[in-house]
């Protein structure tokens, strides 16, 4: 672990957002975001002929509370971008500590990642996964082109949520959160 900064000494702001061009070592910068636990979320929509389509992302993040806006980014080279470009709405499905196995599951390809998951069509007919913690019915607002990522942001027009435990996602790896009175009760 070595806490010097890691930054160029003098970059160039013309090329600061062209690939390939920055002093920063993407390998130990990708070590350096690890290290911020999140939670983990599957994005839903449906495709063009309305099959459910959804992934693992970790990328989601609140904007507004007024109005109520969401955003989350996926590669640009992603398999399902052009999905979730065409779609008039998505869904952020929260996953629970106990939805590890659905996690690693969305996060591979597969042909059919909804065999045997429950879920119901919500708005736009984004799919909504059983027993998440909470889930979030965007109708898709706008896209960002940010380096090699897409950023959706969502205008959040109806959500649910309970008090289950979140799975939270660092350093390559699921854990839980530990309140910190090592979650005992008073």
């Amino acid at each position: 672990m070595n806490d010097t900064p890691k930054h160029p000494t003098d970059p160039d702001p013309a090329a600061e957002l062209a690939s390939d061009s920055s002093a920063i070592d993407p390998r130990d910068f990708r070590n350096a975001l690890g290290t911020f636990a999140t939670g983990v979320t599957i994005i839903t929509a449906a495709t063009k002929d309305g099959r459910p389509y959804g992934l693992t992302c970790n990328s989601f993040a609140s904007v507004s509370l007024n109005p109520p806006l969401v955003l989350w980014s996926l590669g640009m080279f992603s398999q399902g971008l052009t999905i979730f470009q065409n779609a008039s709405h998505f869904a952020v499905n929260i996953l629970g500590a106990s939805q590890q196995e659905l996690a690693s599951r969305f996060a591979r390809y597969s042909s059919d990642r909804f065999a045997g998951v429950e879920w119901t069509p919500g708005l736009g007919n984004a799919p909504i996964l059983a027993n998440s913690v909470a889930n979030f019915q965007c109708r898709a607002a706008n896209r960002y082109y940010g380096g090699d990522h897409v950023i959706f942001l969502g205008a959040v027009e109806a959500y649910a949520y309970n008090g289950q435990e979140p799975l939270l996602f660092a350093r390559g790896g699921y854990g839980r959160f530990v309140p910190p009175d090592g979650g005992k009760s008073s």
